[in-house]
């Protein structure tokens, strides 16, 4: 029976544990740029035992950026930095993973710790953002320019040119971001798509931005190296994204050489009701596993390595994705192998400094 601690293969790449360093924004770049923050950041917690090291959402275009401090990989420059990282979190024995994105509407935002709040095209640091329609997140916001297919055409480029910088830059893993409400979430849910070309409409009609970015990386990307999709398996709201529909788009993904789905949940509906509790989103990772052949990956409100390791022993998902405990304690994985006395694959540098 595997345990948190279990090595899992997909494809050519072994983990040596369960646990994944899940993307957190750190809204601390300058021009897209990775610098020494983010190779403390990322590079401690492969110190600290986690087997796979997701880098924040970095966007693969200027205007695809949350906010004009997120992390970059939209030109070439981006990428001797990156390659800094991901060979400093190997030499540790983890593996480094990127999370392509585009923020789509949510684009074009103060800093968190600034309010947070939109910047207007007009103002310093402001851009225009783009989306399948021209709604607004929020009453409170601008709404985007609805993408014709020019625009929808140039999107599939650049995350296809990021994923070609992203084996460049080192790193293992892809993850593309279609969730919490940003550009390929916002194409999937009928709440916020309300085209009526070939990108709108049905299933089949809002799938077809995903897919074809997939198709458009898959040109790139090695096919020995593992492809994750994260998505919002609920909008949380009634005539929006549902898990069903998101275990039907597993299955499609599936077919399409994806490896595991991130299952997270909303960010698409301003306003909606998330009944937030220890591990509220597990079960959406258990449903897509039991309904599917794809691997998952549990996230939400995971803190205690029994919890964790529960979770893996119980088949209710393949690996477990962990944010704000790995930014409260970087050394979890350490910590919750002596708690659950199990012996594991130390990292480098602790072996070095065994005596």
């Amino acid at each position: 029976m595997p345990n948190l601690f279990s090595p899992i293969k997909i494809k050519s790449i072994e983990f040596k544990n369960r646990i994944v360093v899940s993307p957190m924004c750190e809204y601390s770049s300058t021009d897209g740029f990775a610098d020494n923050w983010h190779l403390v950041h990322l590079g401690a917690r492969a110190v600290g035992g986690a087997g796979l090291i997701i880098t924040e959402a970095t966007a693969v275009s200027p205007e695809g950026r949350i906010s004009f401090a997120d992390l970059g990989i939209w030109k070439d420059e981006h990428i001797a930095k990156l390659k800094e990282i991901t060979s400093f979190i190997e030499e540790q024995g983890a593996y480094a993973g990127v999370q392509l994105a585009h923020a789509g509407r949510k684009a074009s935002h103060q800093q968190p710790w600034n309010g947070g709040k939109q910047i207007q095209p007009d103002e310093e640091n402001g851009w225009l953002s783009v989306a399948p329609s021209a709604l607004a997140f929020s009453r409170s916001e601008t709404a985007p320019l609805e993408l014709d297919k020019a625009g929808i055409n140039k999107v599939i480029a650049d995350f296809k040119a990021a994923a070609d910088r992203s084996l460049k830059a080192g790193f293992k893993v892809i993850e593309l971001h279609g969730a919490h409400g940003y550009l390929i979430n916002e194409f999937l849910s009928p709440y916020c798509n309300k085209r009526t070309d070939e990108y709108g409409g049905s299933f089949e009609n809002r799938s077809r931005f995903l897919l074809e970015v997939i198709d458009a990386v898959n040109e790139v990307w090695s096919a020995d190296l593992p492809l994750f999709v994260r998505l919002s398996t609920t909008d949380w709201t009634e005539g929006a994204w549902t898990i069903e529909d998101s275990i039907a788009l597993a299955k499609v993904l599936s077919e399409k050489g994806v490896d595991l789905i991130d299952s997270s949940t909303g960010g698409n509906v301003a306003g909606a009701q998330i009944p937030l509790k220890p591990g509220y989103q597990v079960e959406f990772a258990e449903a897509i596993k039991k309904h599917t052949n794809i691997l998952t990956g549990a996230v939400g409100l995971i803190t205690e390595a029994k919890q964790a390791n529960q979770i893996i022993e119980t088949g209710q998902a393949d690996m477990v994705m962990m944010a704000r405990e790995l930014l409260r304690d970087p050394h979890f994985p350490l910590r919750a192998a002596h708690e659950l006395g199990i012996d594991f694959k130390w990292p480098v540098q602790y072996e070095r400094a065994k005596w």
